[in-house]
């Protein structure tokens, strides 16, 4: 039996939230493996939230060292008693990271990532957001690296599906501006100006989407 899907509440120990991360983390864990390096490096997860993908993702790449951050140091408690609950060694402690404040970025010259992720932000997030996440990702990827982000998406100004069109109108419900699905073609121009290539979009369950954009 399917779990039943709780009310839209996008704080990060919502059970809503628990429920879609649940949902899609098997799907994005199969696209990982095959994107992520094979060899020892770093990846950094921004917006880590409760930690529940990083914590479910880390095992199955014991050779990466994982990296969570969030804006929000309140979730930190809950990634560290995930990591002592499931005995994962290769997640780092949480650090403190807003993409629309570059002094709290790690700095380059002591750290640099093979990948940086971020999934299912993004709607729930002023478009400036975004902008960040790509400004950061030039920042500390990388020569040859990528940014990984996963969500619902637009594309070309449409919808890929009845079903995203009407969770859009859902956020937009809430009478917060920023609340919205964003356009693929926006972030690829946000990339661009960022130094970052868009290179790949995948179609994936629930009619989400992996989108990659690579450092070159």
């Amino acid at each position: 039996m399917h779990e039943e899907k709780p009310s839209l509440n996008p704080h990060p120990l919502s059970p809503y939230v628990a429920w879609a991360g649940k949902r899609n983390r098997d799907s994005i864990c199969k696209v990982l493996k095959e994107k992520l390096p094979k060899t020892e490096g770093h990846v950094l997860e921004i917006g880590s939230g409760s930690g529940m993908h990083i914590i479910y993702f880390a095992p199955h790449f014991e050779h990466l060292h994982f990296h969570p951050s969030d804006m929000d140091e309140s979730v930190f408690e809950n990634i560290q008693r995930l990591k002592k609950e499931k005995g994962v060694n290769n997640v780092e402690e949480p650090i403190k990271l807003d993409v629309l404040s570059s002094e709290t970025w790690p700095k380059p010259e002591e750290q640099l990532f093979e990948v940086i992720i971020s999934i299912n932000i993004l709607q729930v997030a002023p478009f400036e957001v975004a902008e960040g996440i790509m400004q950061c990702a030039s920042k500390l990827l990388k020569p040859g690296g990528f940014l990984y982000l996963y969500g619902p998406f637009k594309v070309n100004g449409g919808y890929n599906s009845p079903s995203n069109q009407e969770f859009d109108k859902t956020l937009q419900g809430f009478g917060v501006p920023e609340w919205s699905l964003k356009d693929i073609a926006n972030l690829a121009k946000a990339a661009q100006i960022n130094g970052l290539t868009f290179q790949e979009k995948i179609e994936m369950t629930s009619n989400n989407f992996s989108l990659f954009f690579a450092k070159l």
